[in-house]
């Protein structure tokens, strides 16, 4: 954490020279892309971590493979662990179904066709990355913005950690959502939204972006939007009906940036908590104040 900290405030330094700056030469920006390049290589060197999501991916790849549901199958039931690997013996929450959406789930399946390891899949990952820059860099050409601001993405060090170093699928569905924004500039209003319904179909998070489209796509965008990521989900019916794993499970469960929740829960829910109560008291006028203190006691 030290060193990420470190390298955080270096990037924020450089990010701000790099708007200060009107201009940098093509030579520039070439070689800050091979450094970008140097250091994923190193990090894609590393093993992914004994826990991390990673093994899951192989998992989800494997079972596709070889004929099963990942949204059926569970990890540690007995009658599956002959389909394991020593990859997969290590992946997270092995007594849940996958939670990752269909997309997610193909992509899983298109590098499993390859090979199946954690380091295939990081490799996939990190093509994405460079995919990435070459969108940003149409998309600056387009807007008549300068090529050295791609850099602000490709020096980001949580991207050599995230994606090359521990290899999470986020990256995959930022490229469609970067691919979306592309052709919204273009105003090419169909691809903008098949490419946000397929980032969503890889990771639910752009399901929060929804309300830029508002306007900026047709009503039929959108419908073939729906269309098409309600046709990734056909490979993985279950008994004629769509099933969705543990994402349920996932969604109640999960907290973004957890000690900063687990710090303001407490306090959250003593002032919903005190809200209720306020609104309990003075919407009934006739309750008795020993009626009252039970009330709040039983609370």
């Amino acid at each position: 954490m030290a060193s990420l900290t470190l390298a955080g405030i270096v990037y924020l330094l450089a990010v701000r020279e790099f708007f200060a700056t009107p201009t940098l030469s093509r030579r520039v920006v070439v070689i800050g892309l091979v450094l970008a390049a140097v250091w994923h290589t190193e990090f894609l060197r590393l093993p992914p971590g004994a826990d991390d999501d990673i093994h899951r991916y192989v998992w989800d790849g494997r079972l596709q493979r070889l004929g099963y549901n990942p949204y059926v199958v569970v990890p540690s039931d007995p009658a599956a662990q002959g389909l394991h690997t020593p990859e997969t013996l290590n992946m997270n929450n092995p007594d849940l179904p996958s939670p990752y959406p269909a997309g997610a789930q193909l992509f899983f399946r298109a590098v499993a066709a390859i090979r199946e390891s954690a380091f295939a899949l990081k490799v996939a990952f990190v093509v994405c990355e460079f995919a990435i820059v070459l969108v940003l860099l149409d998309v600056l050409r387009c807007t008549r913005q300068e090529a050295h601001l791609v850099l602000a993405y490709a020096w980001n060090p949580l991207l050599a950690v995230e994606a090359a170093g521990s290899g999470h699928i986020d990256v995959v569905g930022a490229l469609l959502l970067v691919v979306s924004a592309a052709a919204l500039v273009r105003r090419w209003r169909t691809a903008a939204a098949v490419g946000l319904g397929l980032a969503i179909a890889v990771k639910l998070l752009p399901v929060v972006l929804l309300p830029l489209y508002w306007k900026r796509v047709r009503i039929r965008d959108a419908a073939l939007a729906a269309a098409v990521v309600g046709l990734l989900y056909v490979p993985f019916l279950h008994h004629g009906r769509i099933s969705i794993g543990s994402l349920g499970r996932y969604v109640q469960s999960f907290r973004f940036n957890g000690p900063v929740f687990a710090a303001l829960d407490p306090a959250i829910r003593w002032r919903l908590r005190s809200c209720w109560l306020g609104w309990q008291c003075s919407s009934d006028s006739h309750l008795r104040p020993g009626k009252e203190g039970q009330r709040l006691s039983a609370l």
